[in-house]
């Protein structure tokens, strides 16, 4: 039988959605753009629980060079 893995609701830290084997959509190719074009600054104007916190985390972890 296949593993049920869970949606992350509530948890805003991309580390611990890796490390529990929550369901991610990954958005490194977002990263990618913003460090192709050479963003010095990156406004994120979404609604609320649009994974902005979570984004910003994201890039928090592959700068501290845990890509996996």
């Amino acid at each position: 039988m296949a593993e049920i893995r869970k949606y992350p609701v509530g948890i805003q830290t991309f580390s611990e959605i890796r490390e529990r084997n929550y369901i991610y959509v990954d958005k490194t190719q977002y990263l990618a753009d913003f460090i192709g074009n050479g963003y010095k600054y990156i406004f994120l104007s979404r609604p609320r629980r649009f994974g902005k916190s979570l984004f910003a985390s994201m890039i928090h972890s592959y700068y501290e060079g845990r890509k996996e």
